[in-house]
This record gives structure tokens, C-alpha cells and sequence, in this order.
């Protein structure tokens, strides 16, 4: 008996290892082996596809100016904001420079990443040649605002030329055919300040040829409105309306009026759509403050362009977003808190 009982002890003991490495065994062909796991994601993804990849993205990058002025600022916000809504559709970068060189060499990092198309906002000349650049090696561009001389660019744009026409429309409903109107152009802007120059003399010829115009430069911020306007008003005695083309810029002009004690003034024009300029609208009570909305939202247009081309979809050409007037009278329906401009 007692040999028989080692018999029987000596065999549990062998058999132990055993069962249990056989177990272990069973336990991985059950489908937790690193190779089995692996190989089921590929095929589920080839099965719901002909190509055999349905996650593929389409590469978009975008190109803004860095923070300069805060209508700048909301085109970066919203067109990240679409990409973001976007983005089981597409993976995108933004980029943001200081000049054209700066830009020049993102655009150059946007090619290698492997751009498709890119969304570019250049505010500075000499971006025609990049952009030729990237054209040619068959990535789609799409342009935002400012005009770029280069065949194939698609473009996205407010109205410029109808904000300087909705502006001598407005000063005359208010002052009459009659009066003196000060200018604020902005060389530097480009096409952007040509346009609505233009659309407001042009329309000031036909409806109110008699309007006396005086104009003079200043730039696209609030500190410059209030310093050239300041000066502005020592050299003018009676101004009845002033034609400013963007927000930021009366802002600074309506600050020049209240710190000089001005009581002529009855219209102040502005251009962008700034919701802190919109506040302002019905504190002035003495004086019609006006924008001509060109909303940096606009850009959302140009990132959906970009994947309408890359999806092969019929996508115009040239996208011009019509002018609204924002004045004290409907200024509540523009408010938007959420708004970084």
C-alpha cells in the first residue's frame, strides 16, 4: 500500500505542470494572442470598403497672419473651428506667420507634411510665387480674402467693392446729398481698401456728386484710428460723416470724437463685424454707427471648398459673400458672445 500511495503521488505531481500548461495554451487560441487580435482590424476595415480603407483623411492646411488685429485673430478661430467639425473628413494644420517670407516657408512645411489643399489668408504681397509653387505641384489652393494673381486659385471673399457702396448709400440717407465726409483708406491692406474706396466714390459720383471728400491714410487698428483722426479733426472744423472701412479703426475715430467734444459728426461708418462694436451702437445716440458686416466667419466657406475640390464635387470658382449693414436699428440679431472678434 505504501508504494502504491508514492505511485499515485509521484504521478499528481507530473501531471500538474501539465494541465496547467495545456491550460495557458487553450486560454491564447481562445484569441488573445497578440497575432490573432492584430489581424482583425484590417479586415473588418477592407470589408466596409472596395479600396479597403475608409479611415483615409484628406490632408487641408491653413495659412493666417499671426495675431495683429482682432478680426486676424476670429479667421484663425473659425476656420480651425470648422476643420475641427470637419475632422472625420479631414486632419489639417494651421499655421500663422508675420510676413510672406514666414509664410513662404509654412507653405513649404504644409507640401512636405503632404497638404492636398491649403487654405491660405495672406495679408502682405509677394505670396504669388509660393502659391504658383504649390499649384503646380497639384495641391488645391484655396484663398481667403485678400486677392492672389495666380491661375487655379480658388477664392472666398466678402464684397468689397458693395461694403464701399452700402457705405455712400448709408451716409447719404442720413446727412443728405450734401456735406463734408472724411476718407479713412488703408494702403497697405491692399485690394481690400482699393475695393471699398471704390465702390464708395463711385457711388458718391452718381447719387450725391456735389459730397465734399477728404481722405487720408490710417490703418486697420483702434490706436491708429484715434491717433490719425485726432489729427483729423484739428484740421477739419465741420465733418458731417465719416466713411472709417473697418470696426477697429472707428472705434479709435468715435474714442477721437468723445476726447475732443465733437458734435458734428452723425455718421461713423465700420466694416469687419466686432461684437464690441456692436455694443457700442446704441450708446451713441448723437451719431449713426454703422458696419458693414464681413464677418470673419466667412472662412468656414473657403475650408469647405477645399474638401469639396478634394471630394471631386463641383465647387465655383470664386465665392463672394454679399454685404448686411449692422446699425442700432438690428445690431441684437448679430451678438454673438461667443465670438472671439
Amino acid at each position: 500500500m505504501k508504494k502504491a500511495f508514492r505511485l499515485f503521488m509521484l504521478l499528481a505531481l507530473v501531471m500538474v505542470p501539465l494541465l496547467s500548461a495545456c491550460g495557458k495554451s487553450t486560454s491564447n487560441d481562445a484569441g488573445n494572442s497578440p497575432s490573432n487580435s492584430a489581424s482583425t482590424t484590417p479586415s473588418s476595415s477592407a470589408s466596409s470598403s472596395p479600396s479597403g480603407d475608409t479611415t483615409k483623411k484628406f490632408k487641408v492646411g491653413i495659412l493666417a497672419p499671426a495675431v495683429t488685429h482682432g478680426w486676424v485673430a476670429a479667421v484663425a478661430y473659425h476656420a480651425e473651428n470648422r476643420a475641427k467639425e470637419l475632422s472625420n473628413e479631414i486632419e489639417y494644420k494651421l499655421q500663422t506667420s508675420n510676413n510672406a517670407e514666414e509664410m513662404t516657408a509654412q507653405l513649404d512645411d504644409l507640401m512636405t507634411w503632404g497638404a492636398q489643399a491649403i487654405v491660405a489668408f495672406p495679408q502682405w504681397e509677394g505670396m504669388e510665387v509660393p502659391i504658383k509653387r504649390a499649384l503646380d505641384a497639384g495641391i488645391k489652393v484655396v484663398n481667403f480674402d485678400i486677392v492672389i494673381n495666380a491661375d487655379g486659385v480658388y477664392r472666398v471673399a466678402g464684397n468689397n467693392e458693395d461694403m464701399g457702396v452700402q457705405g455712400a448709400n448709408y451716409i447719404v440717407n442720413k446727412i443728405g446729398k450734401e456735406g463734408n465726409v472724411v476718407m479713412l483708406e488703408v494702403p497697405s491692406s491692399g485690394s481690400v481698401s482699393e475695393l471699398r474706396k471704390k465702390g464708395f466714390v463711385d457711388t458718391l459720383k452718381q447719387i450725391a456728386p456735389n459730397m465734399k471728400v477728404q481722405t487720408y491714410a490710417t490703418k486697420f487698428t483702434r490706436e491708429d484710428g484715434l491717433k490719425d483722426f485726432a489729427d483729423i479733426l484739428t484740421k477739419n472744423k465741420k465733418i458731417d460723416a465719416v466713411y472709417s472701412m473697418d470696426d477697429e479703426t472707428s472705434i479709435g475715430v468715435l474714442q477721437a470724437i468723445k476726447e475732443a467734444g465733437r458734435t458734428d459728426i452723425k455718421v461713423v461708418t465700420g466694416g469687419g463685424g466686432m461684437q464690441e462694436y456692436f455694443k457700442m451702437m446704441p450708446e451713441n445716440k448723437d451719431i449713426w454707427i454703422q458696419s458693414a458686416l464681413y464677418s470673419p466667419a466667412m472662412v468656414k466657406d473657403a475650408v469647405d471648398v477645399a474638401l469639396k475640390v478634394l471630394k471631386g464635387e463641383d465647387a465655383p470658382k470664386e465665392t463672394i459673400i454679399p454685404t448686411t449693414i449692422v446699425d442700432r436699428d438690428n445690431y441684437t440679431q448679430f451678438i454673438d458672445d461667443k465670438s472671439p472678434y
